[in-house]
């Protein structure tokens, strides 16, 4: 039995959360991947799973094994890295997650120019709204937006967006111009999932937080959308400022209730701080950091 095939195996089979995930993930028939976790479970002399039809749980003996898996899975993989001159030199590959329309206008552009100096490395990226497990999914970086919880993460803040309101000059021309958030209840309104409530908006600082509410003639579900009808003039619809940016620039849109915007969210950097940092990932933080926070700087 290959002990480091069969502890990778047991580590995807958690991860994945069953049998079938796991033989999925790895490539591996279903009853290869049975035999080989009863195999390692026999070589051990102890129970590590406790399997169901649709559940798997970790017995005590599991626990602790998976913790060990881990930690020399990670060590040969460090060693592995040091071996090809990772720690050298820039080479290898990053993998990368950003939000959707934030990762395709500002972190695109950044990866596409850092390739071009370093042709040694390889980037794997991946634009998802969804907020990713670092470790968990063997992400090396991820550009976060908004206060980050406290975690053993490395964050490197690059900057900050608003939360902003936007309208078209058609609709102000024929509806007119709101100037206070309770005015918002008379006008026409665009939501979409993940920003607002398509009841309410939130103005003010945490301390003078005030629930607005909000007529939604048009829910969509991307920020996109939300723009484009906006742009349309159906109506007022609240966004993030780099997602408007465009807009806003070349007059389709304009910027309502400035004064009564919630503090901005900053946009952060985000790894997993390793006391070693492959010389690829360092050179990226050190070639990204500043570019982000100098395309941030010239956004609303």
């Amino acid at each position: 039995m290959d002990r480091l095939d069969a502890m990778s195996l047991f580590v995807a089979t958690v991860e994945a959360g069953s049998l079938s995930a796991a033989a999925r993930r790895v490539g591996v028939p279903l009853a290869t991947v049975s035999r080989r976790l009863s195999d390692l479970e026999k070589h051990l002399k102890t129970r590590l799973l406790n399997r169901s039809t649709r559940h798997l749980t970790l017995t005590d003996a599991g626990q602790s094994y998976l913790a060990a898996c881990r930690r020399i899975l990670d060590e040969v993989s460090d060693a592995e890295r040091t071996a090809a001159g990772e720690y050298a030199s820039p080479t290898g590959e990053l993998v990368i997650t950003a939000p959707v329309v934030f990762g395709r206008l500002h972190v695109l552009p950044v990866i596409t120019d850092f390739l071009a100096v370093y042709p040694e490395v390889t980037i794997r990226l991946t634009l998802s709204d969804r907020v990713t497990q670092l470790v968990e999914e063997h992400i090396d970086l991820a550009v976060r937006i908004g206060e980050l919880p406290d975690s053993a993460m490395v964050a490197i803040r690059v900057g900050t967006i608003r939360r902003v309101v936007c309208v078209s000059p058609a609709y102000l021309a024929g509806h007119g111009m709101p100037t206070r958030p309770q005015e918002l209840a008379g006008h026409h309104c665009i939501t979409f999932e993940g920003l607002a409530s398509p009841t309410t908006w939130s103005f003010g600082t945490s301390k003078t937080e005030a629930l607005v509410p909000v007529r939604s003639r048009l829910q969509v579900n991307t920020a996109e959308a939300a723009i484009d009808a906006a742009i349309a003039g159906l109506g007022l619809t609240k966004v993030l400022s780099y997602q408007a940016d465009a807009a806003v620039r070349v007059g389709t849109l304009r910027l309502v209730l400035e004064p009564f915007e919630p503090p901005p969210w900053p946009v952060s950097l985000v790894h997993a701080g390793q006391a070693r940092l492959p010389v690829k990932l360092r050179a990226f933080l050190d070639f990204a950091a500043p570019r982000l926070k100098e395309r941030l700087a010239r956004s609303l």
